[in-house]
């Protein structure tokens, strides 16, 4: 047992349970550590389209995250949300790609939902704090009084990149118990405990996207909206061929483009006023220089104007690389990369470290001019 999760009271705490193992270590680590744990599984997404894949959000799921929480010893609830799951991650995800842009829902899931409408839900039954199977930590600078974001121990499994938004109010609310330890040390904690999930196959996709295929899922659910086909333009302006909408390409795409080229060609630019497409080579896809919006603060706040010298992150699957971070606003910073980088995707996050402290992030903006 990790003595830093002890509590010297007996706070109550909803544990956000998905049914998978990591939550349900999450619920025995909470237990034994004394608190008072409720544990809540969140109806997102029911899959209509036959031969889904099962999710997180599918009732076997939720089966599994009652039993746990019965063996375990605590009360359990499925809540719907899936209205508020259309609305505040769904639509957002749509609009996106129909304006050109490729979104992240998992980091608006985590924003939107469950450290705020889950949180929501937790005080109005009392609970304190919400309880989640993240690999990031959560610490406190008293010096400062600050809540600060940190990498999970497990750097492989490190998600501290999906929840750079989170306000110093949602850190304070929070708790990351899995943080402090690897994904092996988890499952052998479940193995331990018998628990029905401790072999249980980790969710790879997005929860609402079946096989990944996120154009058909786009075609299924907001037909009204599909763009109507345009060209496809090499950058030096000769017609290569025509799109299926702007919605199906992405920054940086090689493949599935329908375009013969002597040579590999990628996604440099989605034009949604014109309806074009833009391919280049890969040189065409470098940037250095990129701007983001709504860009939160996690570490400190920053002086205006003034440059940080930092590790960035592009994307989730991205490597850190060095740069500079200038806060032009509250609304906006710019960002210089050491070294330019391929495929600056519009619509993706910007994630800022300090170490292995979350400094801050935002959204990269379409254009960073």
């Amino acid at each position: 047992m990790n003595s830093s999760l002890k509590t010297k009271k007996k706070t109550k705490v909803v544990i956000a349970m998905s049914g998978g193992v990591d939550s349900s270590v999450c619920g025995t680590l909470m237990k034994e550590a004394g608190y008072d744990c409720v544990g809540m599984t969140m109806r997102l997404w029911t899959p209509k389209e036959k031969n889904t894949p099962k999710s997180c959000c599918g009732s076997e799921s939720v089966q599994d995250a009652r039993l746990v929480a019965e063996k375990i010893g605590f009360p359990f609830y499925a809540i719907n949300f899936q209205k508020e799951f259309w609305k505040d991650v769904i639509e957002v995800f749509a609009n996106e790609y129909f304006n050109g842009k490729t979104p992240s829902p998992c980091i608006l899931c985590n924003e939107r939902m469950k450290f705020d409408a889950l949180y929501k839900k937790a005080i109005a039954i009392g609970a304190e704090k919400v309880c989640t199977g993240h690999y990031a930590r959560i610490e406190h600078d008293q010096t400062r009084d600050r809540w600060l974001l940190r990498k999970g121990v497990d750097l492989a499994k490190d998600q501290s990149y999906f929840l750079f938004s989170m306000t110093q109010e949602q850190l304070s609310n929070t708790l990351f118990p899995l943080g402090g330890f690897t994904k092996p040390q988890i499952r052998e904690m479940a193995k331990g405990e018998k628990l029905v999930t401790a072999n249980k196959p980790e969710s790879q996709d997005i929860c609402f996207i079946p096989n990944n295929d996120y154009v058909a899922f786009l075609k299924k659910h907001f037909p009204e909206r599909i763009p109507s086909k345009g060209a496809i333009k090499h950058t030096d302006g000769t017609k290569l061929g025509e799109h299926a909408g702007v919605h199906s390409a992405t920054i940086g795409q090689r493949k599935g483009l329908g375009v013969a080229f002597g040579r590999p060609l990628y996604v440099t630019a989605i034009d949604t006023h014109k309806n074009e497409i833009t391919l280049g080579d890969i040189k065409s896809t470098l940037s250095q220089e990129f701007y983001i919006k709504r860009p939160t603060w996690v570490y400190t706040e920053p002086k205006k104007n003034k440059p940080y010298s930092l590790l960035i992150k592009i994307r989730a699957r991205s490597k850190e690389v060095p740069g500079t971070v200038i806060a032009l606003d509250d609304q906006r910073a710019k960002v210089i990369l050491d070294e330019p980088q391929s495929a600056i995707t519009p619509g993706q996050a910007a994630v800022f470290y300090h170490e292995d402290y979350v400094f801050g992030g935002g959204w990269i903006e379409e254009n960073s001019e």
